[in-house]
């Protein structure tokens, strides 16, 4: 949520700027602005609304200076208009600011700030920390030691963008619990939330650490600890991301252009981790107590994780929402814990607090990411990488399939290591799971048949996706795709929940979405469809199998593949149904209302 780009060097700081919001839109917003610094004085334009229709209407690339920051807003305290959009200043202004986050303690400092004189206005809790900062400059000895004062009164997550008139020579940024990332030019630095912001300038980054400060100058960059004023020392990252792979090449969306990169994804999700994927078996096979924590997509993909871990090493993962981690598990973690974290980004709140309260207890902790140099990486005991790329659009596809790729590698990698089942089984399979990318190629082949199929729905209400086993989780996701860019209202469920109560719903043509490769669980789902089919639903159904071409409207014959490994390519037409739905109703699917990319507050 929200977006951060500080510029300082001899470009035009409100070009870099205003490019830079553009490549973080993805993020989710509601509103943007932009100050720069121009001769010991501030411009500042902001406005509720999207960048391209603020740009010319604000004047955003108008602004002059060669140091400025700039900002999406998401609202979280304040209505989404332009009082409330940042940046924020003081009373002076001279000091204005840009915040992700959330000040927990901000009503306590606002109170104690207008019984001094301080007059606000906006309604965020942003604009206390300007009004703090001014506040410590009356008795500190210079605007360093001002904001360091400042940051310690704080409580809450914040990454902060902050420029000072009367400092002509700096900005100044902060991380506390929300993503900040520093990109080292030459004779210029940036500084963002997250690295496409700057990649058309350069791919040498730096990942600031939460309780950390940057003092930014053209000629390079200070961090210290905000506590203690320590020197921090940093390693300097190379981002193998392309300027190019983070646009769209001629697809009309980012969203299409990630589903359709996702055979490259799985392959370059094998091929990244096959060397390492025994180390990280053997480390972890002496766990017996697992926990699986995520939030949304990534959470699906812990549903599948735990079949996987279930049928083929005999272990049996607990699958928790990492929003209700640290209340529904807090008391049984220990030593003797793993607990696995799944997080596209790396920097999603819930599953780093779940990761912390997870080290805390003294649990083990392994993180499968996509992003390098993310928060989650950084604190945990192991990572995987997903080698996804770069993910735009704000409905997850290629890092969903490329996480049920590295976990299903992980639980192949673990079996073999406990000897849980049968070597010649596990081999087969390993030689199918490399088969991924061109069983994808062939359902991608599907799309015109669900475009013209999306046709024929665009009017309908609600959606049901079923699956049994290992296929609820892709009935989840499914139904989440819906949700999240067509505005349709969707359940995913178990088939065999169906008679248990959501069956009283199901009516002429309502669309039954029916997920039934081939196993242990195609008579069961037979039957459900059957029920659903008894009702004048509508079903839609995906499965290898020709006998459900009797019993379905619509039959989208997949190819055969183990229904372990089905997840993975059996997803691929509901993102693709549900992105046709969207684009059909007039949706932009990169960027769905009031949903984020990264949910850096809980």
């Amino acid at each position: 949520m929200c977006g951060i780009i500080g510029y300082i060097g001899d470009r035009k700081a409100c070009d870099v700027i205003v490019s830079g919001l553009k490549r973080l839109e993805y993020r989710g917003y509601d509103s943007v602005g932009v100050v720069t610094e121009n001769g010991g004085e501030l411009y500042i334009r902001k406005g509720a609304g999207k960048i391209g229709e603020l740009e010319k209407k604000l004047g955003l690339s108008e602004l002059p200076g060669n140091r400025g920051i700039g900002h999406t807003r998401w609202a979280t305290h304040g209505i989404p208009d332009d009082t409330n959009a940042h940046p924020h200043t003081d009373c002076t202004g001279e000091i204005a600011l840009v915040h992700n986050g959330i000040i927990e303690n901000y009503l306590e400092l606002r109170e104690e700030l207008l019984e001094k004189g301080h007059l606000f206005r906006s309604d965020t809790d942003t604009e206390v920390i300007a009004h703090l900062i001014e506040e410590e400059l009356k008795t500190a000895g210079d605007f360093e030691e001002a904001l360091r004062n400042a940051l310690n009164r704080l409580k809450g997550s914040f990454a902060l963008g902050i420029i000072y008139s009367r400092d002509v020579e700096h900005l100044y940024f902060v991380r506390h619990e929300s993503p900040l990332v520093l990109g080292i030019g030459e004779g210029e630095m940036f500084a963002a939330s997250d690295v496409p912001a700057f990649l058309p300038y350069t791919n040498r980054a730096v990942f600031i650490d939460d309780g950390e400060y940057v003092i930014l100058s053209k000629e390079g960059y200070t961090v210290k600890d905000f506590r203690t004023g320590a020197v921090r020392e940093k390693e300097v990252h190379t981002i193998n991301w392309s300027l190019e792979m983070a646009e769209k090449q001629g697809y009309p969306h980012f969203m299409l252009k990630e589903i359709h990169e996702e055979p490259k994804a799985v392959k370059e999700a094998i091929y990244g981790n096959i060397e390492f994927m025994d180390r990280i078996a053997e480390e972890i096979a002496e766990y017996d107590k697992i926990f699986i924590v995520a939030m949304g997509t990534s959470y699906h993909a812990g549903i599948v994780g735990k079949y996987l871990f279930q049928r083929l090493a005999r272990k049996v993962p607990i699958v928790e929402e990492a929003s209700e981690f640290r209340y529904e598990a807090e008391g049984v973690i220990d030593k003797n814990t793993l607990v696995i974290a799944i997080t596209q980004s790396g920097e999603t709140a819930d599953t780093l607090a779940a990761i912390r309260l997870a080290k805390k207890r003294g649990a083990k902790t392994l993180s499968i990411v996509n992003v390098v140099g993310s928060m989650a990486t950084r604190i945990s005991d192991l990572v995987i990488y997903t080698h996804a790329g770069p993910e735009i659009g704000v409905a997850a596809t290629k890092t969903y399939t490329t996480q049920l790729t590295v976990l299903t590698m992980l639980a192949i990698a673990l079996a073999r290591h406990l000897k849980t089942v049968d070597g010649d089984y596990l081999n087969t399979l390993e030689e199918d799971l490399h088969k991924l990318p061109e069983l994808i190629e062939e359902v991608l082949g599907y799309e015109d048949e669900l475009k013209a199929l999306a046709e024929e729905l665009e009017e309908k209400k609600d959606f049901f996706y079923i699956g049994r086993g290992i296929s609820v989780a892709t009935a989840l996701e499914g139904a989440l795709k819906l949700k999240e860019i067509s505005y349709i209202h969707a359940e995913g469920l178990s088939a065999g929940e169906l008679k248990h109560g959501p069956l009283a719903l199901i009516e002429d043509g309502v669309p039954v979405v029916a997920v039934a490769p081939s196993g242990k669980t195609f008579d069961k789902i037979v039957s459900n469809i059957e029920e659903a089919k008894a009702r004048k639903g509508f079903i839609i159904s995906l499965g290898d199998n020709d006998e459900l071409r009797k019993i379905s409207d619509v039959f989208l014959r997949m190819p055969e593949v183990d229904e372990l490994l089905s997840p993975v390519v059996y997803v691929v037409p509901l993102q693709l149904l549900a992105y046709h739905l969207a684009v059909l109703r007039g949706n932009d699917p990169d960027k769905p209302r009031n949903l984020a990319k990264s949910v850096t507050v809980e």
